[in-house]
Order: C-alpha cells, then sequence, then structure tokens
C-alpha cells in the first residue's frame, strides 16, 4: 500500500482554457497509507476525474501525484500498481469464477498454493465459494460485479484499490454486508481504498474520511460524524443527512444570538467579528426537541404533517412561515397543533454567506 499526495492538481478537459473550464479545481490531497476514503458528491462535481487522475486514465492539466514519495504524475496505470473496480462489472467470460479471481496472481506469477489461499479467502469474503467452479458468464450481475471487486482485493501489494461506484448494480439486500467486509479487509491487511459514490448512506457507513465535492470543488473533509454536526458549508448541509439541516435565514442580535421570524435564538458562536448580513442558522431535525414550556431558546409552532417512517416520525412545521423538520422517536406523542420546540445552544451553526461560522 501507498500513501498518495495530490499536489496542486487541477484538470480541464479543454487546454485551450483550462482555468475557464475546470472539471477539477487546483486542490492538495494526501490519502495516508491503509486509509479507508469515500469521494462523495453528486452526478458530474469530478469525483470520477479524480479517481481517474489517481489510477493513471486521466493525465492532469496541472499538478503533481505521488506514491510514497514517488512522482508517478506521467506513468501509465499498470506501471502505478493500483487495482481499480469500475461502476459496472468487468469479467473474462471463458474464465471459472475461481480463474477470474486468480488472474491478477496468475500474471504475476504467485505459488500455486499462494494462489489458491488467497482466492479461498476472497471467496468466502465476498460469498462467491460455492459458484468458484462455474463459469463467469452464466451469473447474475450483480455476482459478476462481486467478481470484480475481489480482483481488486486479491493482491496484497497494490498501491490503492480505487472503487467508482462498485455496489451499483449489487443487491440491496447485499450492500450493506459487502460495505462491512470491505471495512474488515481494510482492517485486516490495512489495504488504502478509495470509494466514489454519490450515496451518502454508502460513503457515511464505509469511510473512515469523506471527501464531499461539489462543481469540482471539494468542500469538506472530515469524518462522517463531523460532515453531520459540522457541515462547512449549507450544500454539505443540504447534501448529507434526511432530511437536509434546516436552514433559517437569520440576523445578528448581539454576541451569541440570532434573529429569525420572531425569535431570538442563542449559539455556541461568537458572532462578534462577522460583518456579513448574508447569515443562517442550521441545526439537525434530530437535535430540535419537542418540549412542554417556552424556555430561552423555545419557539412556538403550529404541527402541519407528522409522517410515520418506521424507526421515527418526521415532524413538519411552520412558525411564521418558516418550515421546520423535526425527527422524534416513533413512540413519542405529538401532544397538540401547536408544540414549542427547543433548539439546544450547542448543536446551532451560524452560516455567513454560505460558509460556516467557527467557533
Amino acid at each position: 500500500m501507498a500513501k498518495i499526495e495530490l499536489q496542486n492538481i487541477a484538470h480541464s478537459y479543454n487546454p485551450q482554457a483550462p482555468e475557464q473550464n475546470y472539471a477539477l479545481n487546483p486542490f492538495n490531497m494526501t490519502w495516508e497509507d491503509g486509509g479507508r476514503y469515500a469521494i462523495l458528491g453528486p452526478s458530474g462535481c469530478g469525483k470520477t476525474t479524480m479517481l481517474n487522475i489517481m489510477s493513471g486514465i486521466v493525465q492532469p492539466s496541472e499538478g503533481n501525484l505521488l506514491f510514497d514519495g514517488v512522482d508517478v504524475t506521467k506513468l501509465s496505470t499498470s506501471q502505478r500498481n493500483i487495482a481499480q473496480v469500475f461502476q459496472f462489472p468487468v469479467i473474462y467470460g471463458t474464465m471459472s469464477v475461481e480463474q477470474n479471481l486468480a488472474f491478477p496472481l496468475v500474471c504475476r506469477n504467485y505459488e500455486k498454493p499462494a494462489i489458491d489461499a488467497k482466492v479461498n479467502e476472497v471467496a468466502e469474503a465476498l460469498g462467491l465459494k460455492e459458484l468458484l467452479k462455474k463459469s463467469a458468464n452464466r451469473l447474475t450481475a450483480d455476482q459478476k460485479q462481486l467478481i470484480s471487486l475481489g480482483r481488486g482485493l486479491v493482491r496484497d501489494d497494490v498501491a490503492a484499490v480505487l472503487m467508482d461506484e462498485p455496489l451499483t448494480v449489487i443487491d440491496p439486500d447485499l450492500k450493506f454486508r459487502l460495505r462491512r467486509q470491505l471495512k474488515e479487509i481494510n482492517q485486516k491487511y490495512r489495504s488504502t481504498l478509495i470509494y466514489v459514490t454519490h450515496d451518502q448512506n454508502e460513503a457515511m457507513t464505509f469511510a473512515e474520511k469523506v471527501i464531499v465535492m461539489d462543481a469540482g470543488r471539494i468542500v469538506q473533509v472530515g469524518t462522517p460524524k463531523e460532515l453531520f454536526e459540522r457541515p462547512k458549508t449549507t450544500f454539505v448541509g443540504y447534501f448529507i443527512g434526511a432530511p437536509a439541516m434546516n436552514f433559517f435565514r437569520c440576523e445578528r442580535d448581539g454576541a451569541y444570538s440570532l434573529r429569525f421570524g420572531g425569535n431570538t435564538i442563542t449559539t455556541q458562536t461568537n458572532l462578534s467579528d462577522v460583518s456579513s448580513s448574508q447569515l443562517k442558522l442550521g441545526i439537525r431535525s434530530e437535535y430540535i426537541k419537542i418540549v412542554d414550556a417556552v424556555g430561552q431558546n423555545t419557539i412556538s409552532v403550529q404541527v402541519q404533517r407528522v409522517e410515520d417512517l418506521g424507526n421515527h416520525k418526521l415532524v413538519s412545521a411552520v412558525a411564521n412561515d418558516l418550515e421546520i423538520k423535526v425527527k422524534v422517536h416513533r413512540d413519542t406523542a405529538i401532544p397538540a397543533e401547536y408544540v414549542h420546540l427547543d433548539f439546544p445552544a450547542e448543536n446551532c451553526c451560524v452560516y455567513a454567506d454560505e460558509t460556516l461560522v467557527e467557533n
């Protein structure tokens, strides 16, 4: 495995005017040896371009790529010693499942006992043990993708395993188990795994660090907890979480207080040096509480809709034309048409010009 460094990397598919047509804006990033990462963002945000630059499929317009301190920017994919798993299965239809899994090791002249041991280990992890002798061409689409995944994982000597939405064609019932197995493989072999997805659930349940992208830019790098609790931009707050973070336009009402919709809310953010008039208060629906009495950070709202979503209820309420989403335990009784909501100060995030104001 390898430590991967991207230094001032940028890419444009229009070399005549790169700065006006960046698919990937200039950035720096380090992927630590043995880490487990997800690149998350909507379609067209640049995440696959970033992955292809690391693999060598795309040579960046600007910057350098280092593997363990060695510049590999101009090296071919084969010279970089990486494994890549694509969105749709790539298999050898004339081979058996066993031969497909063994192929990367056969090409590198591994001894047969070592090949057999590794193939059996990966097949066991991916639930392919009973299919080893079957022709790969006769399998279902999700089974074929498991073979592609297995070929990426069968080698211990790769610099990194790069995965571009590898579970797209996998049966939904298998996805959770496979993400768990990928995490176990990462922990056992300390393989550097980099996983591209547009699905926040996949990213948040798989990765130690998530890289959130939008329009060719990296907008935040953090743990799932950090992205959920302290989104650095309103985009991250909207993109992460279901429902999205509540946002309310507001104005300063003191060093730590904001006013919106006729209500004053105290935060733990020092606003003394904030000069922007474009302020928003953000809070997750999970952190808003339904309370019996009015207090310092409570507002009165009218309940419009209550949805029972199985393990929780989603309450939609309004206050002075502001819509507020509140997540509560499914057994919580919604007391009346009008309720009081508490906004804990420690869970209130303040944004100036769409960017988080740090405490």
